[in-house]
């Protein structure tokens, strides 16, 4: 749910990237003195693909799941996981640049709590992470090709609105933990029973098909903030901030998901 504080360090690279800028009469000299051919850029100065963010995303979950097969057999390192991942969450959010051990070290602790927590859920519910899974990349290609075929667009204002609506969520979430923390119970929604359009459903599964459709959202923005970054030729090393964003949207979908799923095995 950090993707808003991602959004500002991609602006930071936007402002670093390979802008053209006009030449003086010295420069438009030696560049028609210079040979046709363009010698190859060093690797440091290397603008952003689409395939730099593919493989960066790959390499994050080709690290995150060691860890998640970790916390599947010790679920005891799920908590301890879960706020080691959100510090570092934060510090990736925050940096200016990005900085790839961080990344990795990340994808590798929210593993650990992935595995975990999933690992619970499946005991409660056979089967439930299957289906949480397989939801989840439902919902990634459905969002993409929304995107890709120009179906759905993010705007300024949509944006700004995106912003605010899961920085209300994430303060919910970290309310509800900490409430959690100190009391020994999370503020039981399963219970509450709200009516909308002549339907009645459970609190909770109203909050999670917000967070799901949140969740979904910020996918497009994910996507629509790697071609801004493509098309204004930011530098590559931002490629990862861009697989970091990716990763952190995906990770709570899931999760959303699979809380989601869980109200209506129960029920």
């Amino acid at each position: 749910m950090s993707n808003p504080l991602v959004r500002r360090g991609l602006e930071q690279g936007i402002k670093a990237g390979n802008q053209p800028a006009t030449p003086s009469a010295e420069e438009l000299n030696s560049m028609y003195m210079q040979p046709s051919a363009e010698p190859r850029r060093p690797v440091d100065e290397r603008v952003m693909t689409y395939d730099d963010v593919l493989i960066k995303t790959g390499i994050c979950f080709a690290v995150l799941l060691p860890g998640a097969v970790l916390g599947w057999f010790m679920p005891i390192l799920a908590l301890p996981a879960m706020l080691v991942g959100l510090v570092l969450g934060l510090i990736n959010a925050f940096k200016r640049e990005p900085n790839k051990g961080l990344i990795l070290l990340y994808a590798g602790v929210q593993g650990v709590f992935l595995g975990g927590i999933s690992g619970i859920f499946n005991a409660q519910y056979q089967g439930i992470v299957v289906q949480a899974v397989l939801a989840t990349l439902c919902v990634f290609g459905l969002m993409f090709a929304l995107f890709r075929f120009r179906v759905i667009r993010m705007s300024g204002k949509m944006m700004k609105f995106l912003m605010l609506a899961v920085g209300g969520y994430a303060i919910f979430a970290l309310v509800n933990f900490g409430f959690a923390m100190f009391t020994g119970g999370a503020m039981n929604a399963r219970n509450v029973e709200i009516t909308i359009m002549g339907m009645t459903m459970p609190l909770g599964v109203v909050i999670g098909i917000v967070a799901v459709v949140l969740a979904s959202l910020t996918l497009v923005a994910d996507f629509q903030m790697i071609e801004e970054g493509v098309k204004h030729r930011i530098p590559e090393k931002y490629s990862w901030m861009c697989a970091f964003s990716l990763m952190v949207t995906l990770i709570w979908l899931y999760i959303e998901i699979l809380r989601l799923l869980s109200y209506f095995r129960q029920n």
